[in-house]
């Protein structure tokens, strides 16, 4: 996707984006952006991550950069935006195999609210790995904390290999962990997620997004730094490319 601008401001760079990851300098402009410059000399032309599918304009963070076109309609220069937070279409990650990988894709991604994610964990069975007693596999994650995996569908648990596993609720699964260890949701995916809160919290956030809803309107996701943060004190930093960070609960948890 690609806009026009018409003037050379830089671009409305928010603070309140989620961790920065530019896009790389393309090797030469597209067609359409070509046919664009022909058609509107001395212009910026945006470049639209291809995750932005409403009609409304993109915020900072979903546009790659944008193009030059110079006075003899061709494109002269393109200036990145380090701002950009690339899409899970614009990272060529695969399509998601659920509605909780599809809700992590856009959450770690900074394209989804976190709250997706609760909503569809109360829907959810996950699949664990367990020892000859039929306790959790547990492991460690990359910042030392024990954590245990779970998987969410099948393609993400054949992708650690062929072992023993149960299916179990969240509620269920909670209630088998040992303290201090935390869900890895979907460890073999690229939006693989630690959610870095305890038993009581993650519990109470569950048990919100279920609830009926109240009269009025809900309060919504906001962010806070490099961190979006849900109404139900449910938060989550983007993963880094093969490094996932982990999702923090309420200061103090």
């Amino acid at each position: 996707m690609t806009t026009t601008h018409d003037d050379s401001a830089p671009h409305g760079i928010a603070s309140d984006v989620l961790p920065r990851s530019p896009a790389p300098p393309p090797t030469g402009a597209p067609a359409d952006v070509e046919e664009i410059a022909r058609l509107a000399p001395d212009h910026w032309i945006g470049s639209v991550d291809p995750g932005w599918h409403t009609g409304s304009p993109p915020p900072a963070s979903a546009v790659a950069g944008r193009w030059r076109s110079g006075l003899d309609g061709t494109v002269e220069e393109w200036e990145g935006n380090d701002a950009y937070r690339p899409s899970p279409e614009a990272l060529g990650w695969p399509e998601p195999t659920d509605p909780v990988d599809a809700a992590l894709h856009l959450a770690v991604t900074g394209y989804g609210p976190l709250d997706a994610v609760v909503h569809a964990l109360t829907e959810a069975r996950l699949m664990v790995l367990t020892l000859p007693d039929g306790s959790p596999v547990a492991a460690t994650a990359a910042d030392g904390g024990p954590v245990v995996p779970a998987y969410t569908a099948p393609p993400h648990l054949d992708a650690a290999g062929v072992f023993a596993f149960v299916r179990l609720t969240v509620p269920d699964l909670l209630s088998r962990l040992p303290p201090d260890h935390r869900l890895y949701l979907n460890p073999t995916s690229p939006a693989g997620t630690v959610l870095d809160l305890d038993h009581e919290t993650l519990t109470r956030a569950l048990t919100a997004v279920a609830a009926p809803a109240s009269p009025g309107p809900d309060p919504a996701p906001r962010r806070v730094g490099t961190v979006a943060e849900s109404p139900h004190g449910f938060t989550a930093r983007a993963a880094e490319p093969g490094r996932p960070e982990p999702a923090h609960g309420p200061a103090g948890h």
